[in-house]
């Protein structure tokens, strides 16, 4: 904030406070003719105002509300950029990545400010920073069958991985059903955690421009064809000749390969629409899913219990 606009905060604030208090001693006397007890001029459907004084309970919580206020304003942040005697803050507020909060936190350490933000952060840390490192001390196999650690995971789940995957896991087009043990990169244990520490960019190329729309309905058709729906033999036999340039990823039996990423195509499970419109959508133009990297932000023991509850969803035996 700039040095004007700070000082335009802490006038205009201060002189509120000025206002209200001249405003609520001038109520407290009598400035009239007529004496306090006495009914005043004028009367309104048979209610006749008196000139009484402002109730002593009412006037006290006036006076209290601005003593409070002052020692606010002193204390903490809100004259303009003045931060408050005690230093506080509730975060850090212009930090824009996961690296500048770290620091920020680190140099607020160091200079002994109130970061309350900070302060629950590290509270949580060493109130759940053993239950989650007692976790992290076993297999995933296992922790996929202890209770505590998948309610946690599921919570953990909902907190960072519904907005695609969904709140009950199946998610979406474009986004990965979890419960279906049908696994782009792998479902095992190593698999999952591998995906959610590092994080996967998938990369399905455009073949628009090297294949005609006349080309591409017959490939889609051909792809249809791999999960077992009956398609015009015709445009199948067309497409087959065209899907060599899809085998380097798929296999030449369409069955994918987990090492890249590349789905089974006869499974019909379809990540993006199995429709002939969608699949046609799909070599056109390509598809480029982002499954963000969480080791940064979770840190090794939370993406362990999250990796059992996700193993858990497609291992309920």
């Amino acid at each position: 904030m700039s040095s004007f606009w700070s000082a335009w905060i802490i006038v205009l604030t201060l002189a509120t406070l000025v206002v209200l208090i001249w405003l609520l001693r001038w109520n407290m006397k009598n400035y009239t003719h007529i004496e306090e007890g006495q009914e005043m001029d004028h009367e309104f459907d048979g209610i006749v105002e008196l000139n009484n004084p402002l109730p002593k309970w009412w006037t006290y919580l006036f006076w209290a509300c601005f003593v409070w206020g002052f020692i606010y304003l002193a204390l903490y942040p809100g004259l303009g950029n003045f931060n408050g005697l005690l230093d506080w803050k509730s975060s850090n507020q212009d930090v824009q990545s996961l690296e500048e909060s770290r620091q920020a936190m680190e140099e607020a350490h160091e200079k002994g400010m109130i970061v309350e933000y900070d302060r629950a952060v590290r509270a949580a840390e060493e109130k759940y920073g053993p239950i989650f490192a007692a976790f992290a001390e076993q297999p995933i196999e296992e922790l996929a069958k202890n209770e505590d650690a998948l309610d946690v995971g599921q919570r953990l789940f909902l907190q960072n991985c519904a907005q695609c995957h969904g709140s009950n896991a199946m998610g979406g087009q474009g986004f990965p059903n979890l419960t279906d043990d049908d696994w782009l990169y792998g479902g095992e244990p190593s698999n999952i955690k591998t995906t959610l520490r590092e994080g996967r960019q998938g990369n399905m190329p455009a073949f628009g421009e090297q294949f005609s729309d006349k080309e591409i309905n017959e490939l889609a058709n051909y792809v249809a064809s791999l999960s077992g729906r009956e398609r015009d033999a015709d445009l199948v036999e067309a497409g087959k000749a065209n899907f060599a340039v899809c085998s380097a990823c798929h296999g030449a039996d369409g069955k994918g390969n987990q090492q890249l990423g590349a789905p089974n195509l006869t499974d019909d499970v379809w990540l993006y629409g199995g429709s002939i419109n969608k699949i046609e959508e799909t070599l056109k133009h390509g598809r480029n899913g982002v499954m963000p990297k969480w080791k940064n932000i979770l840190g090794e023991d939370k993406i362990h219990v999250i990796s059992a509850y996700v193993y858990s969803l497609s291992n309920d035996e």
